[in-house]
């Protein structure tokens, strides 16, 4: 379980690296996410990272508590922007399922 989490780990510090050392404009989590998915292409999945991940998710749930104490702690400014907030949370959502449709769109060619 431990090699698991260190090649996560290790992805994502090259990619913080990569994006430090290029100067690009994109996170350095997201390329190193990209080079995981390139890793697991070519090796055809990763029995270390397997072992990791489903332990992992079984847990996912408690890394929504700090963010639920967040809104509860900040309820009084949440009802006084609530429009504000509603109308990015829309307007988000719309753009997420626009940009993926596009993706799927230009994959499938």
């Amino acid at each position: 379980m431990i090699e698991g989490l260190i090649k996560l780990l290790a992805f994502q510090l090259v990619g913080e690296v990569v994006v430090f050392l290029l100067n690009l404009p994109i996170p350095g989590a997201v390329l190193g996410m990209a080079l995981l998915f390139i890793f697991l292409v070519v090796r055809k999945g990763d029995c270390a990272l397997d072992t990791f991940t489903t332990a992992f998710l079984r847990h996912l749930s408690l890394l929504f508590i700090p963010a639920a104490v967040g809104i509860v702690a900040h309820l009084d400014r949440i009802a006084q922007e609530w429009l504000a907030i509603a109308l990015a949370l829309l307007a988000s959502t719309v753009v997420a399922i626009i940009s993926t449709a596009a993706t799927l769109r230009l994959l499938r060619r």
